[in-house]
């Protein structure tokens, strides 16, 4: 097959990137993998790391750069917010509930997606709406897979505990009950990526009198069926 696009530099710009997926090189490796005169090639990987494309390690060798992860994550959230708004339709009127999708942002959690009810009273979250992490289904979803270091420091202030992420991560999803508003419940599941992170929480939330204090008995499966058809497609996206 012709790798040749026409345009010489950007070919033999990822002919370099595309050596570098294997890991580290040094210059002589780069030049040997890609088959580049020395001069081109590093000339070519100075102006990659200048853009952040490509980046060294503690031994000088040329990596990957940090520029291409933060690509790669907003690619994964058009590819996830591409997918949400048939799902949430669909989790809202099996649920009879508001929906939406959630995903982390610092210690904060944003709406970046949402489904409301079509009549009587709307316990909405517009998108664009920042929450905190310390309370809510959602936050004990986004919070529940972090490694130990940064799960211990969202749990300061938390309104939930330790065991009962211990429960999230054996139920595969949440539940709250006027934890982050009075009179609002909630139940969350998990949306994982193509390497199986926690990368949103899919949720419906309403009234208690509606969802009652028991919410998960009334909507786990939907919840989880939801997120399941997400991560699915996140991982269909991506290969």
């Amino acid at each position: 097959m012709d790798n040749s696009s026409g345009v010489g530099v950007l070919d033999k710009a990822a002919l370099v990137l595309s050596a570098l997926e294997s890991g580290p090189a040094t210059l002589a490796g780069l030049v040997g993998a890609t088959g580049l005169a020395r001069p081109t090639a590093h000339r070519l990987a100075v102006a990659l790391e200048h853009h952040r494309m490509v980046a060294r390690d503690i031994q000088g060798r040329f990596i990957l750069g940090p520029r291409l992860g933060e690509l790669a994550a907003a690619a994964g959230e058009d590819r996830l917010l591409a997918s949400a708004g048939p799902v949430l339709t669909h989790l809202r009127d099996v649920t009879g509930e508001s929906a939406q999708l959630y995903r982390r942002q610092g210690d904060m959690r944003i709406c970046v997606a949402a489904a409301e009810r079509l009549s009587g009273l709307r316990d909405t979250v517009p998108v664009g709406s920042t929450l905190p992490m310390k309370a809510g289904s959602a936050a004990q979803i986004l919070m529940a897979w972090e490694e130990p270091e940064r799960l211990h420091r969202g749990l300061q202030g938390a309104r939930f505990t330790a065991t009962a992420l211990s429960g999230v991560r054996r139920r595969g999803w949440a539940q709250s009950v006027g934890e982050r508003e009075p009179g609002v419940a909630s139940v969350s599941a998990p949306v994982r990526g193509p390497s199986n992170r926690v990368v949103a929480a899919v949720s419906v939330s309403g009234p208690i009198e509606r969802l009652t204090r028991h919410p998960g008995r009334m909507h786990a499966q939907a919840i989880v069926d939801a997120a399941a058809r997400l991560s699915e497609a996140l991982r269909r996206t991506a290969g």
